[in-house]
């Protein structure tokens, strides 16, 4: 689909940030329930690919000298897992932080790397499947972050209860961590309130800001290209730039979401 024959500038931003939707409810308005069947496919996909990957190599994988796939994995299982171990020190890693972390990053990764596609081709191939509206990048899609950032808030109340008891809990919700004076028991419980909405939400805008930034430009790179033989120039040196400067967020945005992830669980262990 070209943006300087088919449709306008303006129409082809649109149709791009379009996504496809599926509502729910009674006259098929949705609303809050509205499934957007690209994000949801798309990371369901991704998440079988990164672990078919692994069962692969780890199926194949020698104790003697390992392949290139083998030492490739390794190094990754090598790199999560240092950095989990200098910030988790409640107990054995190995049994749930450390594959959840390795598992958080194979998997935003993936899907931040969609970005790299070119976004044209992406929709007259899914087009032409009969899908007129397809973005394929699923943390470009604040509900895709939000879901995961959720997931770890969960994991990271669960983790808090089972470390401190339920009566633990709700203690330090009361009395942390200005005290336990009855009279601070109302600043206590507002703070932590605030705490508690603020790490889903920082988790999750923070991974989908800079995909759906990036995602933007190169949308408008690829706008500026058809609009002649100078724009074309342009926008393939930038477009050329920018792809190079990406490939630097979408792997810094996986590993910093990992981390948080870590650091959240890792806090609910702490006792205040």
């Amino acid at each position: 689909m070209s943006a300087g024959t088919e449709l306008t500038p303006t129409e082809y931003i649109s149709h791009h940030l379009t996504f496809l939707a599926k509502p729910f409810g009674e006259g098929g308005e949705g609303g809050f329930w509205t499934l957007h069947v690209d994000s949801l496919v798309t990371a369901v996909i991704l998440g079988v690919i990164g672990m078919g990957f692994f069962w692969w190599i780890v199926r194949g994988a020698t104790s003697g000298v390992p392949n290139k796939r083998q030492a490739l994995v390794e190094l990754a299982f090598e790199f999560v897992d240092e950095q989990v171990k200098g910030m988790f020190s409640h107990g054995d890693r190995s049994k749930f932080v450390a594959p959840a972390a390795l598992t958080v990053f194979v998997w935003v990764l993936l899907m931040n790397a969609m970005d790299w596609l070119p976004v044209d081709f992406i929709s007259k191939g899914m087009g032409a499947l009969g899908f007129p509206e397809w973005r394929p990048v699923p943390t470009a899609d604040v509900n895709t972050t939000f879901a995961l950032a959720l997931s770890v808030w969960v994991l990271m109340i669960y983790f808090a209860i089972k470390s401190k008891g339920l009566g633990g809990w709700i203690h330090e919700l009361f009395c942390a961590p200005f005290g336990s004076n009855p009279l601070l028991w109302l600043p206590n419980i507002l703070f932590n309130i605030v705490e508690y909405v603020s790490k889903p939400l920082s988790h999750s805008l923070r991974l989908f800001g800079n995909m759906f930034a990036g995602e933007i430009i190169f949308i408008l790179l690829w706008v500026w290209g058809s609009t002649g033989l100078t724009g074309a120039a342009a926008g393939t040196v930038l477009g050329l730039g920018w792809a190079i400067f990406h490939i630097l967020i979408v792997v810094i945005q996986a590993f910093i979401f990992m981390m948080l992830t870590v650091a959240y669980i890792s806090m609910a262990h702490e006792h205040h």
